[in-house]
């Protein structure tokens, strides 16, 4: 007489075999949200490079300013709790792959240096900075979500030289560049985008796109740097002090 399984068993079985699978998409998903806004923010940033007016204006916009008439900074707290939110999830699905103890890092590292693979070594380089991230992104989204009210040409300059951040907006700056980048072609490459009839020549192609979008963000991010620097150091003995565009009156502009 044939006996079959409980089907109940089989069918836990078969959800349980998707969840790695869905925590792989959800990491996907996650990577490229953060990947997307890194970019928009960078441009956002950046746009003291067109004048303290420019970004005064781009600051106020996020603030609700120019649709209720008076600035809302915990508007910004809401987008960057979001942020941190998303940010910590993508953290935790990535450690479910890191090495969890010093036997397995040392094991991965002589791996790497074996293999001499250039994607391998991706890899390592964007497990690595992604350590750094957890530290180092945490510090500046706890300020932008405690401190929303201090975004501005003179006060992020402010916050670059004389409250002395800007070391780790540097660091930050190569870390989450290098981290983002490798994470977009690592995307690309694993579901297939772009592929074409020659996978080959299109990893080489988006490798390529991957190298020239990261050294266009680090310069980019470099020369904004170097703007609030200059506007911190001349603006150092008013430090504190927000920028006041002309023809705006302090009331209605804070």
């Amino acid at each position: 007489m044939q006996t079959s399984l409980p089907m109940a068993p089989v069918r836990a079985a078969r959800r349980k075999s998707r969840v790695p699978a869905r925590l792989d998409w959800l990491q996907s998903a996650s990577g490229l949200l953060l990947a997307l806004f890194m970019w928009g923010h960078m441009f956002f940033v950046s746009s003291i490079l067109l004048g303290k007016d420019a970004m005064w204006t781009v600051a106020r916009a996020f603030e609700g300013y120019f649709i209720f008439g008076h600035s809302l900074p915990w508007l910004v707290s809401i987008v960057v709790f979001g942020v941190l939110c998303l940010f910590v999830l993508h953290a935790m699905l990535a450690m479910r792959k890191l090495p969890i103890n010093y036997r397995q890092w040392r094991a991965m590292r002589e791996h790497v240096a074996a293999m001499k693979h250039g994607d391998t070594t991706l890899w390592w380089v964007q497990a690595l900075t992604g350590f750094a991230l957890f530290f180092l992104a945490s510090m500046h989204l706890f300020v932008m979500l405690s401190r929303p009210d201090r975004i501005g040409p003179y006060e992020s300059a402010d916050r670059v030289w004389s409250d002395h951040y800007g070391l780790l907006y540097i660091v930050l700056l190569f870390v989450v560049e290098f981290h983002g980048g490798i994470g977009l072609y690592r995307l690309a490459v694993k579901w297939g985008w772009f592929a074409g009839s020659d996978p080959n020549a299109a990893r080489h192609r988006l490798k390529t796109l991957k190298w020239a979008l990261t050294v266009f963000f680090v310069v980019l991010g470099l020369a904004t740097l170097a703007a609030y620097v200059k506007i911190g150091i001349e603006h150092a003995p008013q430090a504190g002090q927000p920028y006041q565009p002309s023809g705006v009156q302090p009331e209605v502009a804070r």
